[in-house]
């Protein structure tokens, strides 16, 4: 599958899995209520982090040396091998971590000040399991380039999502939710087990296996992903735990919440690339040259910033009307640290990506050492910001501690993977943005529908002055129409 048509499929299940995460948001808010949601959003996050941060590991690992074999049936051999020592080595992470975060449910109740919180969180411990095994079918239909199965999975998630969280918060309020949150991800790795192209092959028939791997050899790479991703979780999510325990306020973490959860819009939409530029990356450093890394980076990072400067000014400019669209009136008192955190994510969003490309290409050490970086900045400026500001402070702590770290993973990424940054063209994505910003703030109305027209309208016309100023070249269109050709039969 070609990166534009496996870019078109996975931004698609993306969009839907992120509306629907965002329909059940605006549901919850409503359904709950600003303090009871703000606990919810508190476990859920919490539950999520720890999945993310401690069993991503070893599947990203995986998919990485599944990319190398470029998915070819010619090395079933060799993928079945890594698939067969990944899954052992997922079970193992995945039964630790699980007996380890019930244990110390207490503990993490303590951490946020509100010991009513250790019966919610003893039941999230239903989300580890569940999020770690659908975690290994996506990094592995994702390693094996097979990115249509990787968005059914995804579309999958989307609907069910909606179906069993937002039936149990009605049926049973915020444990309810939280089973939901857990039987989602376990029907995702049921279907992923069944869909698997190679579930049946008998491996005693294929030749012996070329690629040279062990479950210790995956062990060691998967290491500093792993403490990527701790970092990295704690980065993007210190501001609201340290929100709940300075401030104390389970209605302004609910406020904060919301205004995170929009805020992460054009991060979401984006997170696609990681799962594509992972594989691609780590097959083109192993097989191809520089040059030919630093045009997939080239064209999947101008694909994001065309979109994400634009985004970004909306996010801002049009705060209030968000709100209110997604959660209603009782969260427009978030929109200025949403005006603030627009910017900090629009940071995180390149930061993510670049994270994965150094991470495909095997520098996952630079990866980790950049994710430590911005998780030290983010709960120390937290720290002294919340204490002084609050949630401006908080969403200014999130901003310098975004903005320092991409630019970390710019620096290493041209330097460590290949050159990808175009100046000129970053100069015109700012400057057509910075004037709709202005255009949205100086002259257009807030309100809880009418920015979705001059919104569209907008963008519509931000594509057109970018075509006008030679920002689209008629081999931009070629390389999008080859995508839709018919291959011709091997």
């Amino acid at each position: 599958m070609s990166l534009i048509r496996a870019s078109i499929w996975l931004s698609l299940s993306e969009l839907a899995f992120n509306l629907s995460g965002y329909l059940i948001h605006a549901v919850l808010g409503r359904v709950l209520g600003p303090a009871e949601y703000g606990r919810y959003g508190l476990i859920v996050t919490f539950s999520t982090m720890i999945v993310v941060l401690l069993s991503r590991g070893i599947p990203i690992a995986m998919s990485k040396y599944l990319g190398e074999t470029g998915g070819k049936k010619s090395r079933l051999a060799d993928i079945l091998l890594i698939r067969r020592i990944g899954w052992r080595t997922q079970l193992i992470v995945v039964a630790v971590i699980t007996l380890a975060y019930y244990l110390l449910a207490p503990i993490f109740a303590q951490i946020v000040r509100d010991p009513s919180l250790t019966p919610l969180i003893k039941l999230s411990t239903l989300v580890v399991p569940a999020f770690s095994l659908a975690t290994f079918y996506v990094y592995y239909f994702v390693g094996i380039q097979q990115f249509d199965k990787q968005s059914l999975l995804k579309f999958s998630r989307a609907l069910l999502k909606v179906i069993l969280i937002i039936g149990g918060a009605i049926w049973m309020a915020t444990p309810g939710a939280i089973v939901g949150h857990a039987l989602a991800p376990f029907l995702i790795f049921v279907i992923g087990y069944f869909i698997d192209p190679y579930r049946k092959v008998d491996e005693g028939k294929l030749p012996a296996p070329t690629v040279k791997l062990n479950w210790k050899k995956m062990f060691v790479f998967a290491g500093p992903i792993t403490f990527f991703m701790v970092f990295y979780e704690i980065m993007i999510t210190a501001d609201i735990y340290l929100v709940k325990g300075l401030l104390r306020d389970d209605t302004l973490t609910g406020l904060y919440n919301g205004a995170l959860n929009i805020g992460r819009l054009p991060y979401n939409a984006f997170y696609f690339l990681t799962l594509i530029l992972l594989p691609k990356v780590s097959e083109i450093t192993t097989t191809g040259t520089k040059k030919e890394t630093s045009l997939l980076l080239k064209k999947a990072m101008r694909f994001v910033l065309i979109l994400l400067f634009p985004t970004i000014a909306i996010l801002s400019a049009w705060a209030p009307s968000l709100l209110e669209f997604f959660y209603g009136a009782k969260f427009v008192p978030a929109a200025q640290p949403l005006r603030i955190l627009a910017l900090g994510m629009g940071f995180y969003t390149v930061y993510y990506i670049l994270a994965f490309v150094l991470n495909g290409a095997g520098k996952n050490k630079l990866a980790m050492y950049s994710a430590f970086l911005g998780m030290f900045l983010n709960v120390t400026l937290s720290y002294f910001l919340i204490n002084k500001y609050g949630l401006i402070g908080a969403a200014w702590a999130s901003n310098i501690s975004a903005g320092i770290t991409m630019l970390w993973a710019i620096y290493s990424t041209e330097k460590a993977v290949a050159p990808f940054i175009q100046l000129k063209s970053l100069l015109k994505y700012f400057v057509l943005s910075a004037g709709m910003w202005l255009v949205i703030i100086s002259w257009l109305p807030q309100g809880k529908f009418i920015f979705l027209p001059w919104a569209i309208a907008l963008i519509l016309i931000y594509l057109f002055l970018l075509y006008l100023w030679k920002e689209f070249s008629q081999e931009d269109w070629q390389w999008i129409l080859k995508a839709f050709k018919k291959k011709s039969a091997k």
